[in-house]
């Protein structure tokens, strides 16, 4: 079975450099619907069997427009566990202001996993995110054939968490693939749901803008 992973078009809040977690969902800008009719038709030679996605808007809107533009008709199905992380009072906060605030919180949600922690910040942890969204990657892998090829929408940051622990990555080195892009797609395989196989990462290949600092989490 191959997993298709894909980041939500990027919207306001990225542009901005905000923080935009479970509980916040700014518009996806105008130029990101452009970057889902690209990733769609990229993908248009891949039959996928069923689409999952995070309920918030910004990845449920990219997954129907990437569906429809890569003519796929197969059932999309809404799962809170894809969420992104809940951020706390770094929610809507531009990452300036957060490094004012809490530099050392900062700096481990970007560079070390391990060291996040939330008391003063609050929300969720690495592990905490992981141990949530797991469950819901192994209850898509048992729910369809062996053979199949499933699209799974949501989150630069709990994307990046989630995949890089579904191939057993140490929580301190999470981060060491670096960031993911929005409307970018990364593909694991797997036989049983437990192991998993890193066949490509972060591709944008099929996208035509340049990329910029503000497009990767």
């Amino acid at each position: 079975m191959k997993l298709y992973f894909i980041r939500h078009g990027k919207t306001q809040w990225n542009l901005e450099g905000r923080f935009q977690g479970a509980g916040g969902d700014s518009p996806l800008l105008p130029a990101s619907y452009q970057q889902m009719i690209q990733l769609g038709r990229f993908l248009r030679d891949v039959k996928f069997t069923h689409a999952y996605s995070s309920p918030i808007k910004r990845a449920r809107v990219t997954a129907r427009r990437v569906l429809r533009e890569a003519h796929q008709r197969v059932p999309l199905t809404l799962m809170s566990r894809l969420e992104e992380f809940h951020l706390g009072v770094m929610e809507g906060q531009t990452f300036a202001s957060i490094q004012e605030r809490f530099p050392t919180e900062l700096d481990a949600f970007r560079n070390h996993p391990d060291r996040y922690t939330t008391q003063k910040v609050g929300g969720e942890t690495f592990t905490q995110v992981i141990d949530r969204m797991t469950p819901a990657i192994q209850t898509i892998v048992a729910h369809n054939p062996d053979t199949a090829n499933v699209m799974i929408v949501g989150h630069g940051a709990a994307l990046n968490a989630e995949i890089n622990a579904l191939l057993q990555t140490p929580l301190a080195d999470l981060r060491k693939r670096g960031g993911i892009r929005n409307t970018s797609v990364t593909v694991l395989e797997t036989h049983d749901g437990q192991y998993f196989d890193l066949l490509d990462w972060n591709n944008t290949s099929f996208l035509t803008a340049s990329a910029t600092p503000t497009d990767t989490i």
